[in-house]
C-alpha cells in the first residue's frame, strides 16, 4: 500500500512540475511575441516590461531577445539595460557571433562614454582574439589605435603583430567582396541585374569602401612607428628565434618591402628564409625581387614564373602580377597590370597603378599645357574605374588629385577644342579620351 502511495505521489509531482514548466514556457512565448510586435512597431518603451520578463525568466528562449533588446536599449538610452543585454547574450548564446557581440558592446560603451579606454580595450581585445574577421570594421581600427597608444613605446612588436592580423582580416574581407563584385559588376554593365542582385551589389560596394577606409587608417597609424630604423633592429634581434616560422617571416618580409627597406642585407636574409620555410608563391616572388636587385635578371624572371605557376588562386595571381608591374615602368608596367586584371577584373589597385604611370608621364606626353593636362584625364578615368569595380581600393584621394589637374574650361577654350570631343594622347600611352 505504501509503495502505491509513493508511486501516486511521484506521478502527481511529475505532472505538477511539468505542468508548471509548460505554463511558464507558454507565458514566455506569449511575452516574446508581444515583445517582438512592440519592437517591430518601434514601441520601445512598451516593449521594455516584456523584455525584462524574458531576461529574468526565459533568457535562453531566443537570441532575438538580445538582438531586438539592443534596439530598445539604444532607443531608450537605458545603459544599464544595454549591459544586461550584451552580457546576457554572451552568457546564454556564447557561440553566436561572440567576436561581433564583444565589438558591438565596446562600441556602445565608446559611443556613450561609459567606460575607460582600458575597459573598452579589454572588451575589444576579447573580440580580436575570438576573430578579427568577425568584428565590425570600425572596431578593428579602434582596437588597433588603442594597441598603438598602449604599446608603441613598450612593445612595438605587439603593435606590428596586431597590425598584421588586422590587415590580413581586412584583406580577407576585401577579397570576399571582390569575388562578389566580379560576378555582379559585369551583370550591371550588361543591364541584367535583378532587384535582389542590385541590393547585393550596393552592399558589397558600401562594405568594401568602408573596409578600404579602415585599411588606410591602419596604414596611417603603423607608418608613424614602422620605420626601417625601427624595424631592422627588431627583426635582426628576433630572426634566429623565428627563422623557420613562416608566418613571422612573411610578415617581416612584407613590412620591410612595404617600407622600402629592401636595400638592407637583412631583407635578403628574411626573403631566403621565408622561401626555405614555406616554399610558397609569395616567398618565391620576394626572392625574385632580391635576384633582380643583385643583377640576376634571368634568375628573377625564372623565380617569378615559378611563383606564378605555383599559385592557384586567381586573386593571388593578380596580386603577384601587380607586384611585378610595380617594379616596371611605362608600357611594360601597364602591360603587367593589365595581365593582373585578367585574373581579377575588379582589382582596383591595378587600375590605380596604371593611373599613376600615366600621371608620372604627364610632362613628357604632350607638347603644350593642354595636352599635358589631358594625360590627367586618362589617369582620372582609370581611377574612376578602380573606384567603381573595387570601392575598397582607396581610389578617392587619387581621383581628387587627378581631377584637380585636368584642363580647366578656360584652357579648353583657349585651345579651341569642344568639350566632349575626342583627344588622342601620344607617346607610350596612346589612348583616346574625352575633353572635359
Amino acid at each position: 500500500m505504501k509503495k502505491i502511495t509513493y508511486l501516486l505521489t511521484g506521478v502527481f509531482l511529475f505532472v505538477a512540475v511539468n505542468g508548471v514548466k509548460a505554463q511558464a514556457s507558454q507565458e514566455c512565448n506569449i511575452k516574446y511575441n508581444l515583445f517582438k510586435g512592440d519592437v517591430t512597431n518601434k514601441k520601445y518603451d512598451a516593449a521594455k516590461p516584456n523584455l525584462e520578463y524574458l531576461l529574468t525568466n526565459c533568457p535562453s528562449l531566443s537570441v532575438n531577445i538580445y538582438k531586438l533588446g539592443e534596439r530598445i536599449a539604444e532607443n531608450t538610452g537605458d545603459h544599464g539595460l544595454a549591459k544586461r543585454i550584451y552580457e546576457g547574450r554572451l552568457t546564454h548564446f556564447p557561440k553566436k557571433s561572440p567576436a561581433r557581440v564583444h565589438g558591438d558592446y565596446a562600441n556602445y560603451m565608446y559611443k556613450n562614454k561609459l567606460g575607460t579606454n582600458d575597459e573598452i580595450f579589454g572588451i575589444l581585445d576579447k573580440a580580436f582574439k575570438l576573430g578579427a574577421k568577425n568584428m565590425g570594421v570600425k572596431n578593428i581600427l579602434r582596437y588597433f589605435e588603442l594597441v598603438v597608444e598602449k604599446y608603441k613605446d613598450s612593445d612595438p612588436q605587439k603593435v606590428f603583430d596586431t597590425y598584421d592580423e588586422a590587415v590580413e582580416s581586412v584583406q580577407e574581407k576585401l577579397d570576399d567582396y571582390s569575388k562578389r563584385l566580379a560576378v555582379l559588376v559585369p551583370k550591371e554593365e550588361a543591364g541584367t541585374l535583378d532587384s535582389k542582385e542590385k541590393k547585393k551589389l550596393n552592399a558589397a560596394r558600401v562594405n568594401s569602401s568602408s573596409l578600404g577606409q579602415v585599411e588606410g587608417g591602419l596604414d596611417s597609424k603603423i607608418s608613424e612607428i614602422a620605420t626601417c630604423e625601427r624595424l631592422i633592429p627588431i627583426y635582426t634581434r628576433d630572426f634566429e628565434a623565428n627563422k623557420t616560422n613562416g608566418i613571422w617571416l612573411r610578415r617581416a618580409v612584407s613590412r620591410m618591402y612595404n617600407k622600402g627597406c629592401q636595400e638592407d642585407p637583412l631583407f635578403e636574409k628574411l626573403a631566403s628564409a621565408y622561401a626555405d620555410a614555406t616554399q610558397s608563391a609569395d616567398a618565391f616572388n620576394f626572392v625574385a625581387g632580391v635576384l633582380e636587385k643583385n643583377g640576376d635578371k634571368k634568375g628573377a624572371a625564372d623565380m617569378r614564373k615559378k611563383a606564378f605557376d605555383l599559385e592557384t588562386d586567381p586573386i593571388k595571381k593578380a596580386q603577384l602580377k601587380l607586384r611585378e608591374a610595380q617594379g616596371a615602368r611605362g608600357s611594360r608596367g601597364r602591360a603587367l597590370a593589365l595581365e593582373a586584371l585578367k585574373y581579377n577584373p575588379n582589382y582596383g589597385k591595378a587600375y590605380l597603378y596604371i593611373a599613376s604611370l600615366y600621371q608620372k608621364s604627364a610632362n613628357s606626353c604632350g607638347s603644350d599645357v593642354f595636352e599635358k593636362r589631358m594625360v590627367y584625364v586618362a589617369a582620372l578615368n582609370k581611377a574612376l574605374k578602380a573606384q567603381r569595380v573595387d570601392p575598397g581600393c582607396g581610389a578617392g584621394r587619387y581621383i581628387k588629385s587627378y581631377r584637380a589637374n585636368i584642363p580647366s574650361k578656360k584652357l579648353i577654350f583657349q585651345k579651341g577644342v569642344a568639350s566632349g570631343s575626342s583627344h588622342r594622347i601620344g607617346c607610350w600611352i596612346g589612348e583616346t579620351v574625352r575633353v572635359p
